[in-house]
């Protein structure tokens, strides 16, 4: 059994109340309850908790004001309902009650026309995992398995995608979809995973789902919402030439990409090696963005003759093109040169499986352990 150590802490949260988001299995309510072991703590999976809380939610109040915590208030699930918080707004406001609400997304709070605190609470997100928090890191097993904690390092792990495949991503994200066609949206997952990186075509996916464009950005939205993917945007500041300016759409882990395209075993020098590390490293590349507390903006560039890089960090400070080849050649850099013939950067990075550093024509060549080094040591950016 794997013991990780979270990186996110919550930093700058003070005494605030806050949100904590991210998709189911991704190590929540693990983590609060690691973070505040003598928390007071309402678990809303509990049949017993949420039947109580739901047939009267202000027994939270009495409950809260006899008791007087001296640490925050965990609520979990807060999403199953959301009339706590009217109680929550008021705790905090007359009684300087500290909250920390869990769920999987706030689609599903802002959809029951839930009070989302007014900007009383911060919000923050969960990824899964990321290879700093793992000991021992072996990439084949992330690229394979993927980072959410029961899956990374699991023996049974086709078990494991399929239950989480048809009961969460199939069930409970199709019920976000307010449709009664269930089996297009069914087929806009499997859609949406063979479109995993690579530029979103809105109309060739709703021909092949049998519905209209703005039915499948709705569907994208909704997996945005619930962060089960996010677009990488095109950049296109002030660009010389014409660029892609349609986004990328990454799952929010490529574990479960895999599953959805019924990949096989990845392994290195094989046709998905180099899709999966570009995946893998995105995925760091924005939780990296968030837990470091920078929030830098990550985007990806491509000219409209097919020139590209896969990353582009803050206002073109660092660029950053994935290749999942043994030793990086002069044809590989060619969209590096093109993005620095149109942007001043700190840095150029082409990341690989090269064993050794190296510089060619003032880009950095870095092998993947060294970037990943650098990148969760803060000297990225």
């Amino acid at each position: 059994m794997f013991q990780f150590t979270r990186l996110q802490q919550l930093q700058g949260r003070g005494n605030e109340s806050c949100f904590l988001f991210g998709p189911r299995q991704t190590g929540k309510s693990t983590l609060l309850k690691k973070l505040f072991p003598k928390s007071p703590y309402y678990d809303l999976l509990s049949s017993d908790q949420f039947e109580r809380l739901f047939r009267r939610p202000s027994l939270l109040s009495e409950e809260l004001i006899a008791l007087s915590p001296k640490t925050s208030v965990i609520i979990d699930e807060i999403q199953k309902i959301p009339q706590l918080l009217d109680e929550v707004q008021r705790l905090i406001v007359d009684k300087n009650i500290s909250f920390i609400l869990c769920g999987s997304s706030a689609r599903k709070l802002r959809r029951a026309g839930a009070n989302l605190l007014g900007g009383r609470a911060l919000r923050y997100e969960l990824y899964p995992l990321v290879s700093k928090e793992i000991p021992d890191f072996d990439l084949l097993t992330a690229l394979n398995n993927g980072m959410l904690p029961r899956h990374y390092g699991a023996k049974n792990i086709k078990l494991m995608m399929d239950a989480y495949i048809g009961v969460y991503l199939k069930e409970e994200i199709l019920a976000e979809a307010l449709t009664r066609n269930a089996s297009a949206f069914i087929r806009f997952l499997d859609m949406a995973a063979f479109s995993n990186g690579e530029v979103a075509n809105f109309t060739n996916i709703a021909r092949e789902c049998g519905v209209s464009g703005p039915t499948v950005r709705e569907y994208f939205q909704i997996l945005e919402d619930t962060l089960i993917g996010r677009f990488l945007p095109s950049y296109r500041t002030r660009p010389k030439r014409r660029v892609i300016q349609s986004p990328k759409f990454y799952f929010f882990d490529v574990g479960i990409a895999n599953a959805l395209m019924k990949r096989g075993k990845i392994e290195q020098g094989g046709e998905l090696f180099g899709r999966t590390l570009e995946h893998f490293l995105i995925n760091e590349i924005q939780a990296h963005s968030h837990y470091s507390g920078i929030r830098y903006p990550v985007a990806f560039w491509r000219s409209a003759s097919g020139l590209e890089i896969d990353a582009v960090l803050g206002e073109h400070d660092v660029g950053i093109e994935i290749k999942g080849t043994l030793e990086v050649q002069l044809s590989h850099l060619r969209g590096m040169r093109a993005f620095r013939e149109e942007y001043r950067m700190k840095r150029s990075i082409v990341v690989s499986l090269d064993t050794h550093p190296r510089i060619v024509d003032g880009i950095e060549i870095l092998p993947v352990k060294q970037f990943l080094d650098e990148l969760w040591g803060g000297r990225m950016l």
